[in-house]
């Protein structure tokens, strides 16, 4: 059973950074389709960044184009999600999910997509 464990989250004030690890167990993350989510009180879980299984292409939300990256490193299992220029509406539970099996060069985006998630870290920013 795959299992996805986040760390990283904390507050930090407006114009800061914080990176997000998942960890995946079973060595599966090569087989993977990695993405954030994320999930503010009252409000749906959305999309933030997905990475496809194979060749590093990645997409991204409109909302956090050009101040997130997500990355994988398949030998530590882990993906990274990179957050610069945080905002107060960026508040949220992240969530990190995995889709396996997933084709190589597809872009998965939709929460029903995905096989695993993890349990969430906080991440709050202060105006």
């Amino acid at each position: 059973q795959v299992q996805l464990v986040e760390s990283g989250g904390g507050l930090v004030q407006a114009g800061g950074s914080l990176r997000l690890s998942c960890a995946a167990s079973g060595g599966i993350l090569s087989s993977s389709a990695m993405a954030w989510f994320r999930q503010a009180p009252g409000k749906e879980r959305e999309f933030v960044a997905a990475i496809r299984r194979s060749g590093g292409s990645t997409d991204y939300a409109d909302s956090v184009k050009g101040r997130f990256t997500i990355s994988r490193d398949n030998a530590k299992n882990t993906v990274y999600l990179q957050m610069n220029s945080l905002k107060p509406e960026d508040t949220a539970i992240y969530y990190c999910a995995a889709r396996v099996p997933a084709y190589a060069y597809r872009s998965y985006s939709n929460p029903a997509d995905f096989t695993a998630w993890g349990q969430g870290t906080q991440v709050t920013v202060s105006s």
